[in-house]
């Protein structure tokens, strides 16, 4: 019985995804609902068989049924015949996945992340034939998503990529940012250290609700800290975009919120800016921290 009943409602599930927006045509496409499965209502209702066993599940909290059938199939008369409708008398609901993509979706526009950044994956990074000190960035990248639910609200739950440019710094950690956001619902906050400060300097108001939000943010993404300018390799560092740091990187180093930060100045230099920044910053990092020092050529994948 349970055999026979577990390949009906497989058949009747099977149906239902191969054909979802069935009910919806003929209609215009502006009153179409976005998702079909719950027609926006963002939760989906099920019937379960009288015979059917319910598990304790630990991520929800509660038991859920092992077998159901959408409670649209058993009204149109899908599920079983009239006489047999009372063995569906149980019903049960949860959240349809469409709410957890809409979370998504706002997550990365939020994010401040540009469409061609959020192409940026582990799986699109090429470490074959590179030099080791990239593969252990990249392996560093990879650790550090592994141990962020064990990390997160820790003193050393961030990373830093430091050293030479065009070595592949930002696109791990903007690797780092999407994972987050797309498989942990984590909300992210891309600031590119130059482009930012000076879209930010001559605005005040924009400024201060900048900051709290980057004070705030579930993961904060700094790219390209103190940015060195020419040959000289002075570093792009005023006595108040220094402030504005340290003000920014103390509040998340109190309150245990992590950073990813892309830099081309070691930790000795940014120390030497500003000595209580690099030292918190060394402090959030240091178990997730790779320099990548070396020749040029070799080093920066856009001239590869």
């Amino acid at each position: 019985m349970a055999s026979r009943l577990n390949n009906i409602i497989e058949t009747l599930r099977q149906k239902h995804l191969q054909s979802p927006v069935g009910r919806w045509e003929g209609l215009e496409e502006e009153d179409k609902p976005n998702c079909s499965i719950c027609n926006d209502k963002e939760i989906v209702i099920y019937r379960v068989h009288k015979d059917t066993e319910w598990q304790w599940n630990e991520t929800l909290q509660s038991c859920v049924p092992v077998s159901r059938v959408l409670e649209v199939d058993y009204h149109l008369g899908r599920v079983c015949s009239p006489e047999d409708a009372w063995e569906w008398h149980d019903s049960y609901s949860e959240r349809c996945s469409c709410v957890k993509q809409k979370s998504i979706k706002n997550l990365l526009q939020s994010s401040e992340i540009t469409e061609q950044f959020r192409k940026h994956e582990f799986k699109s990074f090429v470490t074959e034939g590179k030099d080791q000190v990239i593969k252990d960035a990249y392996q560093c990248a990879q650790e550090y998503i592994t141990d962020f639910g064990d990390i997160n609200r820790s003193r050393t739950n961030s990373i830093a990529l430091l050293g030479q440019p065009g070595s592949g710094k930002t696109h791990l950690l903007t690797a780092i940012a999407n994972h987050l956001m797309i498989n942990k619902q984590i909300s992210v906050l891309y600031f590119p250290y130059v482009e930012g400060f000076d879209d930010l300097k001559d605005d005040f108001e924009k400024l201060e609700e900048k900051m709290n939000r980057m004070k705030k943010v579930d993961m904060l993404f700094i790219d390209d800290l103190f940015k060195p300018v020419g040959r000289s390799r002075r570093p792009r560092a005023t006595e108040w975009q220094i402030e504005k740091m340290y003000a920014l990187i103390n509040y998340r180093y109190l309150n245990h919120l992590p950073i990813l930060i892309s830099s081309e100045l070691t930790v000795d230099e940014l120390e030497d800016i500003d000595e209580a920044l690099g030292t918190r910053i060394y402090e959030m990092c240091k178990h997730y921290m790779v320099l990548i020092l070396g020749e040029k050529k070799r080093l920066n994948q856009r001239l590869s």
